[in-house]
């Protein structure tokens, strides 16, 4: 730490980082500094140490380098899916804090070395996942902790997109992702509803995987993609049941002949009340709406709008500045980050559960 703050590196400079946790860190300079980036590709650790970092920023293009600064307190780790796990794992080794990009692991078993890492060096972990620091999610996650739905016994995790399918960087490589929309935009909407109904204990998953769009990028929000190159699924679909019965039914597509787009978004059925946040290409904005049954008819609630103060901005509410704040200031406090290893670790065990699911025929057991 320096006067008070701690010192990051950042591991990964490319569009993740530039679009979410670098403009967000560079807001939070009360509690920390940027004073290492390190990339594959110099120019881009170059780019973001000129952009956001301190005067006498260090540029790596080795990762393990970076880690030997002492001086370093806290890691991002921001690079494709598959090298989460062994990045993340020297980086605890070495005795920092780390936040890695979503999603924790490409499987499980690396998940673990994750886990146990962590649980040996004592530091801080947590998997950035800044969709629950959206407004509306934090309210549909007060109402269930206070009851409000009763014994939430299903739900839809969604992650659908009609054609948008992301034509850069490395989303249709298999070997550095380990796979497409289930595990880039499902890992969200899974998050989301495993969170809302705080159960974490799976007992099967039955799993379908699609490969069928990989020449169909006529009329995609990014452009056209080479057929040649994209080696993901198109669609993955899971039917997950709970140890308790509960039962979730999970969807992701990047490109899906349907109107109904949503994204980052969760459907809840309790006994009580029901409750869905709607979210992605089909949306203006996000939504949160009740469902129930009042005054003998059957009501639907939803949150007012803020609206606008006159002469009065107020502060920042953007998800990855709250979700950077929260973290760094549970390094501060010695307290735990909102989203726990433990919690990822499942997402982890289910996304791969689909992809096993689909491979096999089968239903995969926990």
């Amino acid at each position: 730490m320096k006067n008070g703050k701690l010192l990051i590196g950042i591991i990964g400079c490319g569009g993740i980082a530039k679009q979410k946790h670098l403009p967000s860190l560079s807001k939070l300079s009360d509690l920390c500094e940027l004073v290492a980036f390190c990339d594959i590709v110099e120019e881009r650790a170059v780019n973001a140490a000129s952009q956001f970092g301190t005067p006498d920023a260090k540029v790596y293009t080795d990762y393990k380098q970076l880690l030997n600064d002492d001086n370093i307190d806290v890691v991002h780790v921001l690079t494709p899916n598959v090298s989460h796990s062994p990045i993340t794992v020297d980086a605890l080794t070495a005795g920092k804090h780390v936040m890695c990009e979503k999603p924790m692991a490409h499987t499980s078993a690396d998940a673990q070395k994750m886990m146990d890492a962590a649980k040996k060096s004592g530091k801080k972990f947590t998997i950035a996942y800044q969709n629950r620091f959206r407004n509306e999610v934090q309210a549909l996650n007060k109402a269930c902790r206070a009851g409000v739905l009763g014994d939430i016994y299903f739900a839809k995790a969604h992650a659908i997109r009609r054609k948008a399918v992301p034509t850069w960087g490395v989303f249709p490589d298999k070997s550095k992702q380990g796979g497409g929309p289930l595990i880039d935009i499902g890992t969200h909407a899974l998050d989301i509803t495993l969170w809302m109904m705080n159960n974490y204990k799976p007992k099967s998953v039955t799993g379908s995987v699609f490969y069928k769009m990989a020449d169909k990028y006529e009329g995609n929000l990014f452009g056209p993609w080479d057929p040649k190159t994209f080696e993901v699924e198109d669609s993955a679909f899971g039917f997950i049941k709970m140890e308790n019965g509960a039962t979730i039914y999970l969807e992701a597509s990047w490109a899906l002949n349907v109107l109904d787009s949503r994204e980052a978004a969760t459907t809840l059925c309790g006994t009580d009340t029901g409750a869905e946040i709607r979210s992605g290409m089909s949306y203006a904005k996000s939504e949160l709406i009740f469902n129930s049954a009042k005054f003998g008819n059957l009501m639907q609630e939803s949150l007012s709008p803020g609206g606008n103060i006159a002469y009065f901005e107020g502060g920042t509410n953007e998800p990855g500045y709250l979700e950077a704040r929260q973290w760094l200031e549970a390094i501060l406090n010695d307290t735990e980050p909102l989203v726990k290893p433990e919690q990822a670790f499942t997402v982890t065990q289910i996304l791969e559960a689909v992809y096993l699911s689909h491979e096999s025929g089968k239903m995969i057991m926990f």
